[in-house]
């Protein structure tokens, strides 16, 4: 294999751990929110930090390996708008995601609690475990994720 294929090789799969572990964290979000018991929610939603392992490892791959390509392939420039523009958007990705997934601590925190004292259905954690704002942080961020993919893969304006 050339180092070609080694960088694209860990670009990619950086890639898959970025989006993969966005759907793990949607599974888990989506069956959280489907539970009444805190003991539930906070086992499903305490889930979620592996898919925080699998955003940073993806993170990580995809940044160093992507900006190797780059350098090393010297056919693409890092000034490229397409390159820009999935940089803007990855970024985008991962701060708007952060905010959401501040969001979900605090209602996985709340249903710790609630688990602790008696384990009942609450109105509060319910509210905050279908709460429509943490919702709209989280599509957007993994609407920006993808749209990083298609700007990769498409890569619009190159030549």
């Amino acid at each position: 294999m050339t180092t070609y294929d080694w960088l694209l090789f860990f670009h990619v799969s950086g890639a898959f751990l970025f989006l993969g572990a966005a759907v793990v964290a949607w599974v888990l979000g989506i069956a959280a929110a489907l539970r009444d018991r805190p003991s539930e929610i906070a086992l499903l939603m305490g889930l979620t930090r592996f898919a925080g392992i699998g955003f940073g490892l993806g993170t990580t791959l995809l940044l160093v390996f992507g900006i190797w390509l780059v350098i090393d392939l010297d056919v693409y420039d890092i000034t490229d708008g397409w390159i820009v523009g999935a940089l803007i958007l990855f970024v985008l990705s991962i701060v708007i995601g952060g905010i959401g997934g501040g969001r979900d601590k605090r209602t996985r925190m709340l249903a710790l609690r609630l688990a602790d004292e008696g384990d009942t259905p609450s109105a509060e954690l319910t509210g905050a475990v279908r709460d429509a704002r943490a919702l709209i942080y989280n599509i957007a961020s993994t609407l920006a994720g993808f749209a990083v993919l298609a700007l990769m893969i498409f890569k619009p304006g190159a030549s």
